[in-house]
């Protein structure tokens, strides 16, 4: 008999084993899941919700204003009156007294006011012919020549306007600033520039006549 069971022992496959042992394995891994639940519960941290309520600026209330009366346009003002010359009546014993060089002596006569020359200040002279610059290529070359240096380099353009009087000839007589650049030595360097413009003369009704024009003379950083 003990023969049998030794035999039937060593013929015993890793299946049957499993099999007769399951029902212990599952008590072990039931009892095992209830003491895991009961750890987690009995130590897990208390857990609390946050708080997310905010907190918004208050409406204010706004009371509008009452209603705006536009009041009601003016009267149309009545035209004045038309003035009237009332009549008047001249007598004809009206005289007047003759009046003789011998009372008023040339002496006593104030002078003649001076007119001055159109050349002394700037003044329209009528023409009909306006002057026309002759060399404005060396111009351009003498502007960029006498453009003060410190404003060329600093980026400073500028234009300035002169009043020029030119004579019969086309010649340049005078020069003044009539609307300044803003720079002292921008304005210079178009006075001398303007020293050297050559016009070919204007006219008036075919005849050769002094004249006062304005010209500008812009500096340009190239």
């Amino acid at each position: 008999m003990s023969q049998q069971t030794e035999a039937h022992a060593v013929h015993e496959t890793a299946n049957d084993a499993f099999k007769r042992n399951a029902s212990n394995w599952l008590s072990y891994g039931l009892i095992g899941a209830v003491a895991v639940h009961f750890a987690l519960f009995a130590f897990f941290p208390n857990l609390q919700a946050a708080d997310l309520s905010g907190t918004g600026d208050a409406l204010e209330t706004i009371e509008l204003p009452p209603e705006v009366q536009i009041p009601p346009p003016p009267e149309q003002i009545s035209r004045p009156a038309t003035p009237k010359v009332a009549a008047a009546d001249i007598t004809e014993d009206v005289t007047i007294a003759p009046t003789t060089f011998e009372s008023n002596p040339v002496e006593n006569l104030p002078p003649p006011p001076k007119t001055g020359s159109p050349a002394d200040r700037p003044s329209f002279i009528p023409y009909d012919v306006p002057p026309k610059l002759k060399n404005p290529g060396d111009i351009q070359k003498l502007l960029q020549r006498l453009y003060p240096s410190q404003l060329r380099e600093a980026g400073i353009e500028g234009t300035v306007v002169l009043w020029i009087y030119i004579d019969e000839n086309g010649t340049v007589q005078k020069t003044q600033v009539q609307k300044t650049s803003g720079y002292d030595a921008m304005d210079k360097a178009a006075m001398g520039t303007a020293d050297k413009m050559q016009f070919s003369p204007a006219k008036n009704r075919d005849k050769k006549t002094p004249v006062w024009v304005a010209q500008a003379i812009t500096f340009e950083v190239r």
